[in-house]
């Protein structure tokens, strides 16, 4: 019963543990691995204006949160004007005011977004209204019903429909009916708007979309429009000239329906257009800054919100249950015998600061020393605190005189001796000299070196990147640490050490069955 309770436990803990990570990590973007960055465009609307010295109101299209990036930051810039965001979705929009604005001044509307996972094309919308067939008139009626019949015959749904018309709507070649209804449009939102009348003939319903390519070092861009169809799931975004499906990586959904223009009153627009500059920058930054944009209480109670140097201890301390995790399974699987449960984990932690190799010298130098020490007091008859008391005080001395000798030898690596737990240090002075005179040197060497050799597994597996990272960023993982702790603890088989020393009976025992 109490294996079942054990084991329902661990799995509860393991489920908790993942779905967290889950959710922290699709829908947060929080990144799994780390040393990556991620492309951050910075766009700048720019609206410059002549004011004749008195009230002045702007009003300018803001692009919609579901355009396949993640906002980041926006930012509203402007000497004489105080700016307002309003409205949500596709309906957002800044309104810049001022009191008194004479002569030329310049809006900037900056926005800091990145690449979304999730495209417009996958956003479920309301179905809109079916438009009315309009009356095109006479050849031009003609024309529409061959074409869209000729369309109809080589499509299979409303996307595929939408896309054929768009092709024939471009061929250079095209038929005489495509000649004549792209007679007499000169411009690219002439085109779009052409293509929507005639998609209405087939009572599908359809829009402009206002897009903005994002080029690395652009000046001076306007919006450009495409073709959005409603496939009565959601709106589908078509490339006008290559009827391609989708918005392209680089390219940003800023509006849809009529032009979005900036209305002005009390002064006249001179001028206004977009600029675009790409950065890259750490995906931690990103993903902790779109987290916040969202309000996660994840993030918001998370070691993000503590203050960076708390943080950096942090990074330390939640590798010490992996640590730990080692210690148990080299000592109840492996059968490994140390000097204490978390010694190595302490000297492992060390050995972050000194390397591996200067860590283990000093380790070995100090304990050797610590033990000739130890071996004197105990002539001595000396009582156990101050006999602790003493050893703990040569431990000091030792490692005080290791670190001058060696700074004057211009060997600065040892002067992070320091950093060893001096008591744990005299611990294991103390209790490898005790083992030694009960059961002997070998079984104190035995122990001294499966100590050192435990704090060097640990050391290994605390200080991989990718590990630091995941106990920082995810520190629910260690639910999934603790449910193998707790697995662990419930184990009473034979460790492989034991299967070793057994192995001469073990192979007697086979034989004789």
């Amino acid at each position: 019963m109490k294996d079942l309770h054990v084991r329902l436990l661990a799995l509860s803990l393991i489920l908790i543990g993942l779905a967290i990570t889950a959710y922290k990590a699709e829908v947060l973007g929080l990144p799994l691995t780390p040393d990556t960055t991620a492309e951050v465009w910075t766009v700048d609307m720019r609206v410059q204006l002549r004011a004749d010295g008195g009230p002045v109101r702007v009003d300018m299209p803001l692009p919609d949160s579901n355009t396949g990036f993640t906002r980041l930051q926006e930012e509203f810039i402007a000497t004489a004007f105080t700016a307002i965001s309003d409205g949500k979705g596709a309906e957002r929009r800044a309104i810049w005011t001022a009191r008194r604005a004479r002569g030329r001044q310049t809006l900037y509307y900056r926005l800091q977004l990145t690449k979304g996972s999730t495209g417009l094309a996958q956003q479920l919308s309301p179905v809109p209204g079916y438009p009315e067939v309009p009356d095109y008139g006479e050849p031009q009626g003609a024309a529409v019903r061959g074409l869209l019949d000729s369309v109809r015959a080589a499509s299979a749904d409303i996307e595929s429909f939408a896309r054929r018309l768009v092709l024939r709507y471009n061929e250079p070649s095209g038929d005489d009916r495509v000649r004549l209804l792209r007679d007499g449009v000169a411009n690219p939102e002439g085109h779009v708007r052409n293509l929507i009348k005639i998609l209405a003939g087939a009572r599908i319903p359809a829009r402009v979309a206002w897009t903005l390519e994002l080029n690395k070092g652009m000046r001076a861009q306007h919006l450009q429009p495409w073709l959005q169809v409603h496939n009565e799931r959601h709106w589908i975004t078509i490339d006008p000239e290559t009827g391609a499906t989708g918005l392209p990586a680089t390219r940003l959904l800023w509006g849809t329906g009529k032009h979005p223009t900036v209305h002005v009153e009390g002064a006249r627009v001179v001028e206004w257009g977009f600029a675009a500059t790409r950065t890259q920058r750490d995906v931690m930054t990103v993903a902790t800054q779109h987290a916040a944009d969202l309000d996660s209480l994840l993030v918001s109670l998370s070691l993000f919100s503590l203050p960076v140097q708390t943080q950096s201890v942090y990074r330390i301390l939640l590798l010490v249950p992996v640590g730990a995790l080692i210690v148990v399974l080299m000592r109840n699987i492996v059968g490994m015998q140390t000097f204490g449960t978390f010694m190595p984990v302490l000297i492992a932690m060390a050995f972050r600061e000194t390397q591996l190799v200067v860590g283990i010298t000093l380790f070995c130098v100090v304990v050797a020393l610590g033990l000739l020490v130890r071996f004197y007091f105990e002539r001595l008859r000396l009582l156990l605190v101050p006999r602790l008391a003493s050893v703990l005080v040569v431990v000091v001395l030792i490692m005080a005189v290791i670190s001058v000798f060696s700074h004057s030898l211009g060997f600065d690596r040892a002067l992070s001796v320091a950093l060893f737990p001096m008591v744990i240090l005299a611990m294991t002075v103390e209790r490898m000299s005790v083992v030694w005179e009960e059961a002997g040197a070998r079984d104190a060497l035995q122990k001294g070196f499966g100590s050192l050799a435990v704090a060097i597994l640990a050391y290994l597996a605390m200080n991989q990147p990718l590990l630091a990272h995941l106990a920082f960023v995810f520190p629910e993982l260690l639910l999934l640490v603790l449910a193998v702790a707790l697995l662990l603890g419930r184990y009473t088989g034979y460790r492989l050490t034991e299967l070793w020393r057994f192995r001469t009976a073990l192979r007697d025992w086979e034989q004789r069955s």
